[in-house]
């Protein structure tokens, strides 16, 4: 797995996340992006997105 994808060094050399982490499992795990949800492979939890329903 290339964690280096989950990190993002700034200009200034600060160091930020790109994902989200899991809220059941803490810092470290990161929720996997699905199309329609969030997913935490290691936990099992789910977030679902929101369909736009402008139209």
């Amino acid at each position: 797995m290339a964690l280096y994808k989950f990190y993002q060094v700034g200009d200034d050399g600060s160091i930020s996340r790109t994902r989200r982490n899991c809220p059941r499992c803490g810092n470290g795990t990161f929720l996997a992006e699905h199309s329609n949800r969030l997913s935490c492979g290691k936990c099992g939890y789910t977030e679902f997105r929101k369909k736009d329903t402008a139209e």
